[in-house]
């Protein structure tokens, strides 16, 4: 069953790219919103679940997986913006258990060869992703010890309360000096709960004070009583059931997750995406602020090797285009993509913002919506 907005021929084959992915299988369902030239159009396609009846609509909720981490870093930067933080502050003020952190020697070293921290861990290294922790690709002892403690990045956040779960973390030796590399996710995770401490406030009350409510994002939160699609993952024998429609997105988590814990629709990402373009932010933040490349040429190579080569990761926790690689993108286009099978990505210079939600699981970089890119660059260029 399809929900379609009538628009320009180019829009209508970007809508029916999706429509067909569907009819194959490759997604029960799906939800796109582009916005160009000041309207927004939003199309909805397939089916909540494999085989089901229910009709995704265009105000479906998916969870948006690591599409979550821009929401927080507006979040921090409001705070930054009114002057509860300082990008420079050391972490350890909120999260002593950070205070004083061991360092690997290298980061495939056994746990037990480490030296000293050069400098603290900041907020600003939280944001870019420089805090010395994060995803490792390797089987390293310190990527199995954090696979065993239950504080690695997943496609589902953690059943852990915060304080427990910071707690395995810093017991656990960091992969590079605080500054000096780049890894990916965990970052996010314990910026949300510095903001927690920081203000004294549950993270989904700040993030409503301080984001979705002023931009009106009323689809966006850690949790929803609205009917979910099926999340589903890839395997052998077809889509495999990841979580339910009634699972881990259906109650308040332990863990409210900026990392990857929010459930949200198509338009509020457009939304979001949307205010970034035209500087219109809450709280005081600057669009320059969200944008800005702060990494130094060895934090970008380190993060190129993860986003792919001309990309660097901004302070407002997205991905930024440096470079032309791929036909899709220009430079300055911006956003970020999830795990869940989620993708959202503004670019300026053609006026566009588009975002793709469905609810299969991405098996890796190879594996994501290139074709619907191509398209929706192709649908306004």
């Amino acid at each position: 069953m399809v929900a379609r907005v009538i628009v320009g021929m180019s829009t209508q084959e970007l809508f029916a790219l999706v429509d067909d992915q569907v009819a194959q299988g490759r997604y029960p369902g799906a939800v796109v919103a582009v916005r160009h030239a000041g309207r927004t159009t939003v199309h909805a396609t397939g089916t909540l679940a494999v085989g089901g009846t229910e009709p995704v609509v265009t105000d479906t909720p998916f969870r948006v997986a690591s599409l979550t981490k821009p929401f927080g870093g507006l979040l921090a930067l409001s705070l930054v913006a009114d002057g509860s933080l300082d990008l420079d502050d050391d972490v350890a003020r909120w999260l002593p258990e950070l205070a004083d952190p061991r360092v690997l020697r290298h980061p495939d070293a056994d746990l037990g060869d480490t030296v000293r921290a050069e400098q603290p861990i900041t907020v600003r290294d939280l944001l870019q992703m420089t805090c010395g922790t994060g995803a490792l690709m390797t089987g390293s002892p310190l990527a199995r010890a954090i696979a065993e403690a239950g504080v690695g990045p997943g496609p589902v956040p953690t059943g852990l309360d915060p304080d427990t779960w910071v707690a395995r973390l810093a017991g656990l030796p960091l992969a590079d000096q605080p500054g000096q590399g780049w890894r990916y996710h965990t970052g996010s995770d314990l910026l949300g709960v510095l903001l927690a401490r920081a203000t004294s406030r549950p993270l989904p009350d700040l993030l409503a004070e301080r984001v979705t409510g002023p931009l009106g994002l009323t689809g966006t939160g850690f949790w929803t009583d609205r009917p979910l699609p099926v999340q589903y993952a890839p395997g052998d024998d077809g889509l495999q059931v990841l979580d339910p429609a009634d699972g881990v997105w259906s109650a308040p988590p332990a863990f409210p997750s900026l990392g990857g814990g929010l459930v949200s629709t198509a338009a509020d990402v457009c939304a979001l995406l949307g205010a970034v373009a035209d500087d219109a932010l809450p709280g005081g933040v600057r669009a320059a602020d969200v944008l800005h490349d702060g990494l130094t040429d060895v934090q970008r190579a380190a993060a190129q090797a993860f986003l792919g080569p001309g990309r660097t990761w901004a302070t407002g926790n997205l991905e930024l285009t440096l470079q032309v690689t791929d036909p899709w993108t220009t430079p300055g286009r911006f956003g970020w993509v999830g795990g869940t099978g989620t993708s959202a990505y503004c670019d300026p210079t053609l006026d566009l913002v588009a975002v793709l939600l469905t609810q299969r699981v991405m098996t890796g970089p190879h594996d994501g919506p290139e074709e619907f890119w191509q398209a929706a660059h192709d649908a306004v260029s």
